[in-house]
């Protein structure tokens, strides 16, 4: 006799095959749940439907593709729709002419929506950037079909013309004196001197640093290599400095994970002030250089960058090229690098030294006599 294919349900008295009742769980588990259903947006969108604010999402998602590009453009566009929402406009009813007005009166005020909200300053490059966020977070929805136009796409934003960096530079003794004020006795001084130095001697980026892994420090003959994770999926390798080597190996030492190769390098600390398995944030990196740098006795504002603009504009007045500085920094273009480590102002001091120390003007220089060639 064939296996009974009908189970009775006791508590309705209905009466299901064991091929339905897999095919009811089958659907059950592959049930497919939107990303989107779940995702807080801004009320704009959230106003406009399920369509509006899918494409919002993907925006953000699959347009963008840098972690610290999306968290900027996010900020910009939040800023530009809540203004959006306080003048009770939709979606559909933003005009190029109040995109125009935002960006020209009150783009980037203070947020009255958040509590103890700092203001920020009206600088041209953050316009610039905001801008540039709406117009394509608009024109995402233009050609997505949620909107007819992009109300962005005809405003024209701040002229700006960079020709030399704001990033502050040490130089070489407030250097020295910030690695050398360092208490070394626990491990969080040994993992502020090797984070520290990495960013003095191999000219990196903050994100890439602290996106290092143990692993990413390796061997090659008797000399220490980098490898950095740079913006843009690069990964770029570089010989360690002798002294940020000795600072590595120190840190390494003390916090015993050279056998922890895929882990992070530079970590948190608990409560007792040990060392976590999380990896640093570039919050924690700054609150670092804050405070090492006030208790070196440093008045010059400091920045995760400090060091990266401090070491190569170091290099660049030690006789270094510009090309090879530019390959070292993943730069590019020379003209980013040159904009970077503002070499013009420190060759001028570096000469105003030269002289001071009898090395003379070449002004000075015994004029040579006149060739045919």
């Amino acid at each position: 006799m064939a296996k009974r294919e009908l189970i009775i349900h006791r508590r309705q008295g209905e009466r299901y095959s064991d091929r339905d009742q897999e095919n009811q769980n089958l659907i059950r588990t592959k049930r497919q749940v939107s990303v989107t259903e779940h995702a807080v947006v801004p009320a704009l969108i959230e106003n406009a439907g399920k369509k509006a604010k899918r494409k919002f999402v993907e925006f953000f998602t699959t347009h963008i593709e840098n972690d610290n590009t999306r968290a900027a453009y996010a900020e910009a566009v939040d800023r530009f729709l809540h203004w959006c929402q306080s003048l009770h406009l939709s979606i559909e009813t933003i005009e190029p002419t109040l995109v125009a007005l935002y960006f020209k009166k009150h783009c980037p005020e203070t947020r009255p929506y958040k509590k103890h909200s700092k203001p920020t300053l009206k600088a041209k490059s953050t316009k610039k950037q905001h801008l540039a966020a709406v117009r394509q977070m608009f024109d995402h929805l233009t050609s997505s079909g949620v909107i007819e136009f992009n109300p962005a796409s005809s405003v024209k934003g701040p002229k700006l013309v960079v020709e030399q960096g704001k990033t502050p530079v040490l130089g070489p003794e407030d250097a020295t004196r910030l690695l050398d004020s360092i208490d070394l006795t626990k491990i969080a001084g040994l993992r502020d001197r090797a984070l520290i130095g990495t960013l003095f001697y191999a000219f990196a980026r903050i994100g890439a640093v602290l996106a290092m892994n143990v692993d990413d420090l390796y061997e090659n003959g008797r000399t220490l290599w980098l490898r950095l994770h740079e913006k843009g999926g690069k990964n770029h390798e570089m010989p360690a400095h002798h002294q940020l080597a000795k600072y590595l190996d120190a840190y390494l030492d003390a916090a015993v994970i050279r056998g922890e190769k895929e882990t992070p390098i530079f970590r948190t600390l608990d409560r007792k002030r040990n060392l976590t398995a999380k990896r640093m944030l570039r919050g924690d990196a700054y609150r670092v250089m804050q405070r090492r740098a006030k208790q070196a006795g440093i008045t010059v504002p400091v920045c995760n960058h400090t060091g990266r603009a401090s070491g190569l504009t170091d290099y660049m007045l030690n006789g270094g090229s510009l090309e090879d500085a530019r390959a070292m920094a993943n730069h590019s273009s020379s003209k980013v690098t040159r904009m970077y480590v503002r070499i013009d102002q420190k060759m001028k001091q570096a000469e105003v030294e030269r002289v001071r120390f009898g090395a003379g003007d070449l002004s000075d220089a015994p004029e040579q006599p006149a060739t045919d060639e």
